[in-house]
């Protein structure tokens, strides 16, 4: 495959234009078919055989207006109690917006200080523009706020309304153009890899919208592909750039160093990508199709950026010929040494001393991933907004007026096909002495009568732990054969089951596929086998990062959130795929240098020590550009995409020292010559891949051409 890189990279230097006219024209026309084709977003939360599940089936098929969407009303008087004429008038301005199917009565609360009024619509929450629905809810509740009422909104419809976006991704661009110019100390060399990532984002992220016109899409997928292909696409444009210069300092012209930089950084970043987006694959085994969507998103976007570093980086590279130098290194006689003494010196001190370190390392990843014995994963809800957010202020009037358990109510789903309607009295007897129950509303029978829903109010809030073991009780101890338990408390309940079920084989699939991928490609079984150690020991340390920022609290004001939040349900299955994907690039990018060393010199630890100093300013620069990009998205108002951030570049962060300065020295030290033992049935059939050959085909040398710029 070198041989291929080789000619590709260098015709694309030859003929630059060309191939930067073909990008220009795919970003153009792949955008341009997105937006006359492309799809909508749509979170599909379907749990298959769950018990929220088959009540909300039995919803949809029975209670069509209460299949769809709701918003709620809150209405709070700052004195005295608000008017009953006033709310009967919203409530009929209510009524005549657009794919409402009912508007229930207002309810008061005990003192009658806040009123309650319930908005049904006839279609799910991602059939509604979320803005504009909202700005109709507003304009139907006018008259409301203009008598001096506080009016807030909650419910589905105003919690799907998303900040508007580009913060993050402005902060991440800017940092890594400001890591690259003071990496290369050229706006040239530092604006290539920004280019070619933003390139193969475009193509990525209209690909996103192209696959939301076949299948629902989850409405955080494209921020999610966007945060990660940002950070591996400048970091893959990166790697071969600095290959590409390394081959001009050594006095090769433009085309046969851009030639032999795809030849060799081209093929890592190639399987580097491969190792992300078979970790992707992972979440399909999560059999929920907003993760699903999620993977499929996430690779499209890997895959795009990787194209655009193989094919676009080697153009532009032809254009911009020397100018990727500083002025002092184009002279003559200058040289570009990518080694760093400092790491060599601190790699062989490791070496020369590896238990003391290797334990040190140990110690501090296992004290950093000890909180996650105690996480507690569950999905966020409109309690962890800022108090400026409507949502939050209607969450909270709800909860003085109503009780913590009004902001999540349960719905108890009775098929009368199977159940006798002369029971319906006698169960809500038995839900209303269920310990932490509330309230029980008297059921309500469907159009046909052939079904009843009973509205259970909790003591306690959608986040509250109890919860749980509320639901667990209901199932268990008062629902007959016929009946099921949903709402947002029991989908949360299922969801967070089903999602730590298959976080096991999850892991043991990615993890599985990883090592043989990498036992492949670096001929050995210890060295892909400490590369998995090594990933887990960073993703954990992250989950124990996440458990203390934003459970315990610690860091959770400085994020914007109001008070400390549970660990999302998302986040443990989609942080890991993601991340032991990312984690693996740099494995990929420092074992091909440290096998390439050992084959030139055979010696174990002298091997390492230097495969670590040739790669220790680019991976650290690349590092540092991936955690300020993640970083970045820590600022993003979704509370997924905010931890998402936060966790990957603690991870990134973690790998880039913690594990390459201190841990692979030390245990690749003790190993010596077994790091790349291989057994001889393995050695006989495993293909031979060679990360560093073929950069120049036998017969090409010679009288180098010049890049063509017209």
């Amino acid at each position: 495959m070198s041989r291929l890189l080789y000619r590709l990279g260098r015709a694309a230097a030859l003929r630059p234009w060309r191939f930067v006219i073909v990008w220009l024209v795919l970003v153009g026309v792949v955008a341009g078919v997105a937006g006359v084709a492309g799809g909508s977003l749509h979170d599909n939360y379907t749990l298959s055989g769950s018990g929220s599940q088959k009540a909300t089936d039995l919803l949809k098929e029975r209670f069509p207006a209460l299949s769809g969407a709701d918003a709620r009303v809150v209405v709070h008087a700052k004195s005295g109690k608000v008017d009953q004429a006033a709310l009967a008038s919203a409530s009929g301005e209510l009524r005549r917006l657009p794919h409402v199917s009912e508007v229930a009565p207002p309810q008061p609360s005990r003192d009658g200080a806040t009123a309650l009024i319930t908005v049904r619509y006839s279609v799910p929450v991602t059939d509604l523009a979320p803005k504009p629905t909202l700005d109709k809810l507003r304009g139907a509740t006018e008259s409301l706020d203009e008598a001096g009422y506080q009016v807030e909104f909650g419910g589905q419809v105003p919690e799907n309304v998303t900040a508007p976006g580009g913060v993050a991704e402005a902060v991440g661009i800017v940092a890594a153009l400001v890591i690259l110019f003071l990496a290369f100390g050229s706006i040239v060399a530092a604006g290539l890899p920004l280019v070619v990532a933003l390139a193969g984002l475009g193509v990525g992220v209209s690909g996103i919208t192209l696959l939301a016109a076949f299948t629902n899409v989850a409405t955080t997928a494209p921020t999610l592909a966007m945060m990660v292909g940002l950070g591996v696409g400048i970091d893959y444009a990166l790697f071969i750039l600095t290959r590409h210069r390394e081959g001009l300092a050594a006095g090769l012209g433009v085309p046969e160093a851009a030639g032999r930089a795809i030849a060799t950084a081209g093929q890592s970043v190639i399987f580097a990508g491969f190792t992300v987006l078979l970790a992707l694959c992972g979440l399909v085994l999560s059999r929920i199709p907003v993760f699903m969507t999620m993977g499929f998103a996430t690779g499209l976007v890997v895959a795009a950026t990787v194209l655009s570093a193989v094919t676009l980086l080697p153009a532009v590279l032809g254009l911009a010929g020397a100018r990727v130098l500083r002025r002092r290194d184009r002279a003559p006689g200058a040289t570009i040494s990518a080694e760093s003494p400092r790491v060599r010196r601190w790699a062989e001190h490791v070496g020369r001393r590896p238990w003391p370190w290797l334990l040190a390392g140990l110690v501090l990843m296992l004290t950093l991933a000890a909180p996650a014995a105690g996480m507690r994963t569950w999905p966020s809800d409109a309690s962890s907004e800022p108090t400026s957010n409507t949502v939050r202020q209607a969450y909270d009037l709800l909860a003085e007026g109503y009780g913590d358990g009004a902001n999540g109510p349960l719905l108890v789903a009775v098929d009368l096909k199977k159940v006798d309607q002369g029971a319906l009295a006698g169960l809500s007897g038995r839900l209303a002495r269920i310990d932490g129950v509330a309230a029980v509303a008297p059921p309500q029978m469907s159009p046909d009568r052939s079904a009843a829903v009973i509205l259970v109010t909790p003591k306690y809030g959608p986040q509250d732990k109890e919860v749980t073991g509320l639901v667990d009780r209901i199932r268990a101890d008062a629902l007959p054969p016929g009946t099921e338990v949903t709402g947002l408390t029991a989908v949360y309940v299922d969801l967070s089951r089903v999602l730590s079920d298959r976080l096991w084989p999850v892991i043991g699939v990615v993890v599985a596929t990883s090592f043989i991928m990498l036992m492949i490609v670096f001929r050995s079984v210890l060295a892909p086998l400490k590369a998995a150690v090594m990933n887990l020991l960073s993703i954990g340390a992250a989950y124990g990062v996440l458990t203390a920022v934003f459970q315990w609290g610690w860091g959770a004001t400085l994020l914007g959130l109001p008070h400390s939040v549970p660990v999302s349900s998302f986040i443990l299955l989609l942080m890991f795929a993601v991340l032991f994907g990312v984690s693996m690039d740099y494995e990929v990018f420092l074992l091909s240098r440290v096998r390439e060393e050992w084959q030139l010199s055979g010696d174990a630890r002298g091997s390492v020590s230097t495969g670590l100093a040739a790669t220790g300013r680019v991976i650290t620069s690349a590092a540092l550009i991936m955690v300020a990009v993640f970083l970045g998205f820590a600022m993003d108002p979704g509370l997924i995409i905010k931890q998402m951030g936060v966790g990957l570049a603690v991870a990134v962060a973690l790998d880039a020292t913690v594990v390459r300065l201190v841990l692979v020295p030390a245990v690749m030290s003790l190993l010596g010559r077994a790091n790349w033992w291989l057994p001889g049935p393995l050695d006989r059939v495993l293909p031979d891949i060679d990360l560093h050959g073929g950069t120049e085909p036998a017969g090409e040398a010679g009288r180098e051409p010049q890049p063509s710029h017209a």
